[in-house]
C-alpha cells in the first residue's frame, strides 16, 4: 500500500514540478524561506523559525533547503511533504481497515482519499495540508486500534496506541493551529474507549499531546516576550485583518455572520472534494453512526468545524469564485473535508454484500467524476487558486530577478522585506544572508529607521506602500539615496521597485553585529 502511494504521489510531483507549479502559493515559497533561514541569515539561529506560523513544515525541510536548486525549485519542500502524503494514505487504510474489518472498505476510502487531484497538487508543494493529514491519520488509526482492543476482549489494551495518539496530535499541534482543537477530542475518543481507567488514559494523553502548545506558548514569550504573540502580533492573521479593517477594507464574510461563514466553507469544501463525494459522505455518514464510529466522524469533522468557527470569530477568511467577493482567497482550507466524506464513503461498504462487493467501486468512480469527465487542472480548485492569485507575483518575481542576476556583483547587499519579496532572492538564487529583513530585527530596525544616517546597502526592494517604500521615501526627501532602476507594473499588484543606492550616499558608518571593519574608513566604493 505504501509503495502504491509512493507512485502515485512521484507521480503527481514530477508532473507539478515539470509545468513549474511548485512554487505558485505564495506561501510555499514562505515555508522554504523560513527553513531556510534558519542557518542561512545575518542573524541565524532558532529564533527564526518565528511566528505565527507553526514549525513542523519548516522544520522537515531543513536537509533539503541548504541545496540551492532544491531550495530554489520548491523540491526542498516537495520530498518532505509527499513522504507525510505516504505516511497519511498509508495509516488512513490502516485506519479504515480496523474500524469497518474489511479490506474493500479501507481500499475504497483510501481510493476517495488519496486520488483526489487537490489533496495531490497539496502534497507535491510545500504547505502543510499534507502534513497535517498525515497527523490526523496517525492519531486516527491509534485511537481506532486502541478501541478495537478494547472490543476484543477487556483488560487486553496496551498503551502504545495512547502515546502514539498523543505524539501524533501534539505534532499537529505544531503544524496547524486545527490540530490543538483535535487535542480534546482524540483524549475524549481514548477515554470513552478504554476499558478501565478511562480518567489515567486521558491525563497521559493530554499531558503528551499538550506539550505542543505549551513549548509554542513559551517560544512566543521567550523570543517575542508575549506569551500570544502569535495570535495579537503585528504579523498575526488578526492584526492584518485590523488593519485592513483601518484602511476601509470590508470585514470578512462571515464575520460574526454564523450563516454566511458555514455556507462559504460548505462551498469550499464541495470544490475541494467534489459534490459527489460531498453527498456520498453525508449518507455515509449516518452509515458510520450505525456502526457505532461516531467518535471517528466527530473527531474528523472537528478540524471544518474549527474552520466554520475562526471565519464567524474574524480569524480567518475564505474567498470563493462564485460567491462575493468573487475571488480566490484560502479555498484549500475546505481540503480538510476529505478525510471526513472518504471515511463516511467508506462505510458504506460493508451494506454490499460481501460476494458483490467490487459494485463499491462505484463509490471512488463517482467522487473522482468531476475530474475524470473534465481534466482540465483549471477544475482543480486548489490549483485554480494558486495560478490565479500567484499570476502578478510570478511577473514581478521573474522580472525583478532577473535584472538583479545580470547587475548583481557579489558582497552587495540587499535591503528587502522577508514576504513574497524574498522570492525574488532564492529564484536568483542568492544566499539569504546577503539579505537584510525583519527576521534580522537590530539591523533592519536600525537601516529603515534612519536611512538618511545609515544606509549601507547598495539594493532595496519593496513594493509600493510597503513599510520599507515609505522609510525610502521619507530618507530621499533630504538627500537622494535610493533611485529606482526598475519599476514592473502588473495588474492586481502594487507596483515594484528596484532600487540602488546613488554614490553620493555612500558614506562609512560603524558596522553593526560582528561586520568587520572596512579597510578604508571613508572609502567612497559604492559597494558595502
Amino acid at each position: 500500500m505504501a509503495a502504491s502511494l509512493a507512485v502515485l504521489i512521484c507521480l503527481a510531483a514530477g508532473w507539478v514540478f515539470s509545468h513549474g507549479y511548485v512554487l505558485w502559493y505564495g506561501d510555499a515559497q514562505a515555508h522554504l524561506n523560513i527553513s531556510r533561514r534558519i542557518f542561512d541569515s545575518r542573524t541565524p539561529g532558532y529564533t527564526q523559525i518565528g511566528s505565527p506560523w507553526l514549525p513542523v513544515l519548516h522544520v522537515i525541510c531543513l536537509p533539503f533547503v541548504s541545496n540551492n536548486w532544491l531550495w530554489s525549485s520548491g523540491l526542498a519542500g516537495t520530498i518532505p511533504v509527499a513522504v507525510c502524503f505516504v505516511i497519511a494514505g498509508t495509516f488512513f487504510y490502516l485506519a479504515l481497515r480496523r474500524s469497518f474489518g474489511t479490506r474493500w472498505a479501507a481500499a475504497i476510502g483510501l481510493a476517495c482519499f488519496a486520488l483526489n487531484p487537490n489533496l495531490l497538487y497539496l502534497a507535491s508543494i510545500p504547505m502543510n495540508e499534507a502534513v497535517f493529514l498525515a497527523e490526523a491519520a496517525l492519531a486516527l488509526f491509534a485511537v481506532a486500534e486502541f478501541r478495537h482492543q478494547a472490543a476484543v476482549g477487556a483488560g487486553k489494551q496496551s498503551w502504545w496506541p495512547v502515546i502514539l495518539a498523543a505524539i501524533a496530535i501534539c505534532l499537529a499541534t505544531l503544524t496547524r493551529y486545527d490540530g490543538w482543537i483535535l487535542l480534546p477530542f482524540a483524549g475524549g475518543a481514548l477515554a470513552f474507549g478504554a476499558s478501565r481507567r478511562r480518567l489515567l488514559v486521558f491525563v497521559v494523553f493530554c499531558a503528551i499531546a499538550s506539550l505542543g502548545p505549551v513549548y509554542w506558548l513559551l517560544h512566543n514569550r521567550i523570543v517575542y516576550d508575549d506569551w500570544l504573540e502569535f495570535y495579537r502580533g503585528p504579523y498575526s492573521a488578526l492584526a492584518i485583518y485590523h488593519r485592513g479593517l483601518d484602511e476601509g477594507f470590508k470585514p470578512y464574510p462571515g464575520d460574526h455572520r454564523f450563516g454566511v461563514a458555514f455556507r462559504y466553507y460548505w462551498a469550499a469544501g464541495r470544490l475541494c472534494i467534489g459534490t459527489p463525494l460531498f453527498w456520498i459522505g453525508i449518507l455515509g455518514a449516518f452509515a458510520a453512526l450505525w456502526k457505532r464510529k461516531g467518535w471517528a466522524i466527530l473527531f474528523l469533522a472537528a478540524t471544518p468545524l474549527s474552520f466554520i468557527w475562526n471565519m464567524y470569530s474574524g480569524q480567518v477568511p475564505i474567498y470563493m469564485p462564485h460567491l462575493y467577493p468573487f475571488s480566490y482567497y484560502n479555498t484549500r482550507y475546505g481540503i480538510a473535508v476529505l478525510p471526513l466524506a472518504a471515511f463516511a464513503a467508506a462505510a458504506l461498504v460493508p451494506w454490499f454484500p460481501e460476494r458483490r462487493r467490487w459494485i463499491a467501486l462505484a463509490i471512488p468512480l463517482a467522487a473522482l467524476s468531476p475530474w475524470l469527465l473534465w481534466p482540465d487542472p483549471g477544475n482543480w480548485i486548489c490549483w485554480k487558486e494558486s495560478q490565479v492569485n500567484s499570476a502578478a507575483r510570478r511577473a514581478w518575481t521573474q522580472a525583478a530577478a532577473d535584472y538583479l542576476r545580470a547587475n548583481y556583483k557579489d558582497g552587495d547587499r540587499i535591503l528587502a522585506p522577508f514576504g513574497d519579496i524574498s522570492g525574488i532572492v532564492s529564484s536568483m538564487p542568492l544566499d539569504l544572508r546577503n539579505t537584510i529583513h525583519e527576521g534580522n530585527s537590530a539591523e533592519w530596525t536600525a537601516i529603515t529607521g534612519r536611512l538618511d544616517l545609515y544606509h549601507r546597502p547598495k539594493w532595496a526592494i519593496a513594493q509600493q506602500g510597503d513599510f520599507l517604500a515609505q522609510a525610502i521615501d521619507h530618507a530621499n526627501r533630504k538627500q537622494t539615496i535610493y533611485q529606482p532602476v526598475l519599476e514592473i507594473y502588473t495588474k492586481g499588484s502594487p507596483v515594484l521597485r528596484v532600487y540602488r543606492r546613488t554614490d553620493a550616499s555612500s558614506v562609512y558608518h560603524p558596522p553593526l553585529s560582528s561586520e568587520p571593519r572596512p579597510t578604508e574608513p571613508h572609502s567612497t566604493d559604492p559597494r558595502p
